[in-house]
């Protein structure tokens, strides 16, 4: 065993010849790995592996499992040539054997005296990425890191954002052209951008910001807010990408300050209609090769509640014939039957969209997961995709208490596609959300909480839908009384993967929902699940572990008794 400047290598645990990983790689996988965090470029997380499937699902046994250090933990792991690659809390990167769990290479980076410990333990990004020969990790003590895919020595590493700032690597890296692109949270103009930086050198190749500032394009929506302190965080899940188009999606989060009493000193200090605060809660589409913007399309004008647009957005090819009963908000100038490059999105806050990811046209929205007068938007204006804030709900004084919905209905963990069924998969919590404003708060409320939406029984307040992409029509395939954070995957043996707060892990027919394969793991079910082959036999991993406030507030919520802290990789496969 090698020690040496930050990582640990099992020495011979590589027999075979690295062989790097080019960008028509990463645009063509083979089906045997998982080289991203959606496992390919649209994030539709579906696996064309079906080895497993209804027939013999029944049979999975567990194949390795692997223990990891306490801390943060909501990542999703990267697989390439039988080689797992993951991110270990506090600080650190593990390479495994996928067939075995063994250690082939550690790196460790040390605590940065700067940084808080606490912000350290609290924060993890959501996935590694991979090109070249290299690793790339976005390190909670504020850097982009290259790291040597055969050993785990460090290759180089570059400032991800102005450190001490409050800013954080919360989301994840994608590698597109030849450059790691990367976001982050961030608590002022400054440090809200997306940023390209090339892919063997580090060096930064362009920047967005996502804030508009004073002067520019979309800067006026902000009224007087100060351009310093105009925010537009880009925390969670990282943005797809269109090779064709050359078009990079991405999604943001809510206004900051908070709400918009705090924010303008007026609700109406800002547009009720979009654009509003730009270019928060908004799609963008950036041309890859500079970063310059192709198209916005806002989903929440002026939020008042933090309900964050920030997640992946899904690219499929469908069909469109929305059903109006299902369907709320179609735009007018469809025509029925016709096939459409989308891009899809579901709103942390609830809401559902399908736009042309070509030019950003509206195609058709709706509330989601139901549509209920507290709904955070009032009206789509069908012919320009306008949104309108739903004004009842916004508080207008000091004081003043709401309720809103909804409220982390989905968040971190990622939905999935299934070509064969054209339906996007989605975990989802019918939450709602009280507060109070308050001014004398930074955040601009308080007596904030997340609650199950009035009139709901507790046990039917989570659950897996299915939502035809042709048709809008929503389809409950589960529901019970227990949250969940897990990722949801789709496989080609006609199944969907997903697991809960609870510990249980459940394989669903992706027709009908029906459980064809459940086991009790030992913690909360965190992001993660994947599949991946190794030497033609096909595994299902999955993570649990603690994912800190997006974890502890729908335990709390539902009153379970969990163990926290249980981080662990779980592997299955056939016998």
């Amino acid at each position: 065993m090698i020690l040496a400047a930050g990582f640990t290598f099992v020495d011979g645990a590589l027999a075979e010849p690295f062989v790097p990983v080019t960008t028509s790689m990463l645009e063509d996988p083979n089906p045997a790995d998982w080289m991203m965090i959606g496992r390919t470029y649209d994030e539709q997380r579906f696996s064309p592996l079906n080895q497993i499937d209804k027939s013999n699902v029944s049979d999975l046994r567990m194949a390795w499992t692997r223990g990891l250090p306490a801390g943060a933990e909501s990542t999703i792991p990267i697989v390439y040539d039988g080689i797992m690659y993951v991110i270990s809390p506090i600080n650190s990167v593990v390479a495994l054997d996928a067939t075995t769990g063994d250690l082939v290479w550690e790196y460790e980076r040390a605590p940065d005296p700067g940084i808080a410990p606490q912000l350290i333990a609290q924060t993890s990004s959501k996935a590694l990425a991979i090109f070249d020969d290299m690793i790339y990790y976005t390190s909670p003590d504020g850097y982009l890191v290259a790291l040597d895919a055969r050993d785990g020595s460090l290759r180089w590493q570059v400032e991800s954002f102005v450190r001490y700032s409050g800013a954080a690597n919360t989301s994840a890296p994608i590698v597109v052209e030849g450059n790691v692109i990367t976001a982050r949270a961030c608590k002022d103009q400054a440090n809200c951008y997306i940023a390209a930086n090339d892919a063997r050198t580090g060096k930064e190749a362009w920047k967005f910001f996502t804030a508009a500032a004073e002067g520019e394009p979309g800067g006026d929506s902000w009224g007087k807010v100060p351009t310093a302190k105009r925010v537009a965080s880009l925390w969670g899940l990282p943005g797809s990408y269109d090779p064709k188009k050359g078009l990079i999606y991405w999604g943001t989060a809510n206004p900051q300050p908070y709400t918009r009493l705090s924010r303008h000193g007026d609700p109406d200090g800002t547009s009720r209609t979009a654009p509003a605060d730009l270019y928060s809660n908004s799609t963008l589409a950036l041309h890859a090769s500079s970063g310059e913007l192709a198209w916005y399309y806002q989903h929440l004008p002026g939020d008042d509640w933090d309900a964050d647009h920030t997640h992946e957005r899904v690219l499929v090819r469908t069909p469109l014939t929305p059903d109006a009963k299902a369907v709320k908000w179609i735009n007018p100038k469809l025509r029925r039957g016709e096939e459409r490059d989308v891009l899809v999105h579901i709103g942390e806050g609830g809401g559902m969209w399908l736009l042309d990811r070509t030019t950003g046209e509206f195609l058709w929205a709706m509330p989601f997961p139901v549509d209920v007068p507290e709904f955070n938007i009032a009206n789509i204006n069908v012919e320009t995709g306008a949104t309108e804030i739903n004004w009842e709900n916004v508080f207008k004084k000091d004081g003043d208490s709401v309720l809103t919905c909804f409220h982390n209905t989905r968040s971190y963990w990622p939905m999935a596609y299934h070509p064969d069924t054209n339906s996007i998969y989605v975990a989802f919590h019918d939450y709602c959300l009280a507060m109070t404003a308050d001014l004398s708060s930074p955040s601009g409320w308080t007596d904030r909480a997340g609650r199950v939406r009035p009139g709901v029984s507790p046990d039917k307040a989570y659950a897996l839908a299915k939502v035809d992409l042709a048709t809008g029509r929503l389809t409950r395939l589960y529901e019970g009384g227990v949250p969940g954070n897990g990722a949801v995957l789709a496989t080609a043996g006609g199944l969907i993967f997903w697991g809960d707060l609870d510990r249980r892990f459940r394989a669903f027919d992706a027709n009908d929902g029906e459980i064809m394969w459940e086991t009790i793991l030992g913690g909360p079910i965190q992001m993660s699940t994947i599949s991946y082959a190794v030497d033609g036999k096909q595994y299902i991993a999955v993570m649990t572990g603690d994912g800190k406030s997006a974890t502890s507030n729908p335990i709390e919520i539902a009153g379970l008794t969990v163990p926290r802290g249980h981080n662990a990789i779980y592997v299955f496969a056939l016998p």
